[in-house]
């Protein structure tokens, strides 16, 4: 059965709908003809405590219906083995690198941030903290690098092995996350969605994924959604297993842009969504 309901705010000011973002297409049922196909209605929150329903048909693509199943069940049986395994060989590496966060400047180990997670719902994600005590806005930092004045000497050790997100696996032990899937993201930024990038939220964020191992921090961020939006069309569990092998490769090498798979994503995006709010079409 596909449910059809439309798209938009629950309330607004003034009787205007809340900025959806430049590229955003009108939010209702009768000018958004094309309704995606995820799991549940993304629900997000605003500045002015708005909500944005989303309401999307539940007949799934081929990939969705494998991860709402015996697929999923095997997703989850590995996130919960391998992230265990994962914590206690990886625990002095990260212990360690605990310690000498704390030791250069006695601040705070951990940092916790607000991230959107599965359906737009926000969840406190765990990372070494790898930069200076601040108190710069998400915003205001935007995509912070290696060479960036805040980072600390112990962060860019950190940054550059992947070190400072091991305490993610937390999240994914607590279900919050998964091993593969989209990074998450801040609520600033899943607020200017058009309903294709939504499908990002449509599964759980990854601790790794298609958008960190072909290019990562090196694309913008249109090109890593549409990269994410690419992985959730095409999810299997054997392309997860590509994605974790392919990561220890980015590990210890670092992030090189793939244009390859880019190219696909974008041929994809183009293809399945004609209609545009994919990106940077």
């Amino acid at each position: 059965m596909n449910r059809r309901k439309s798209c938009g705010w629950r309330a607004a000011p003034s009787g205007q709908t809340a900025a959806q973002g430049n590229n955003s297409p009108p939010l209702t049922g009768a000018s958004n003809p094309r309704r995606l196909p995820i799991r549940r209605a993304a629900a997000i929150i605003t500045a002015d405590k708005h909500t944005w329903f989303c309401a999307l048909p539940m007949t799934p693509t081929p990939a969705h219906s494998r991860q709402t199943s015996f697929g999923y069940f095997l997703k989850r049986a590995l996130d919960v083995v391998v992230s265990l395994v994962a914590l206690t060989l990886t625990s002095p590496l990260w212990i360690l690198t605990s310690l000498w966060i704390y030791l250069q400047d006695f601040g705070p180990i951990f940092y916790r941030q607000e991230r959107m997670g599965l359906d737009a719902q926000p969840f406190e994600a765990l990372k070494l903290r790898s930069m200076q005590v601040n108190n710069f806005a998400v915003d205001e930092l935007g995509q912070t690098t290696l060479s960036s004045p805040l980072v600390t000497p112990a962060g860019k050790f950190a940054r550059r092995f992947k070190i400072d997100e091991l305490p993610q696996l937390i999240n994914v032990l607590r279900g919050d996350m998964t091993l593969v899937g989209p990074r998450p993201t801040v609520r600033s930024q899943v607020e200017t969605y058009t309903p294709v990038q939504l499908r990002r939220q449509s599964v759980l964020p990854g601790a790794t994924g298609w958008a960190q191992i072909n290019g990562g921090i090196e694309l913008d961020w249109n090109q890593r959604i549409v990269l994410d939006v690419w992985y959730v069309d095409h999810w299997s569990l054997w392309l997860d297993f590509k994605i974790l092998s392919r990561t220890l490769g980015v590990i210890l090498f670092g992030e090189k842009p793939n244009p390859a798979a880019l190219a696909e994503a974008e041929a994809y995006a183009r293809q399945a969504y004609p209609e545009g709010g994919w990106g940077y079409e």
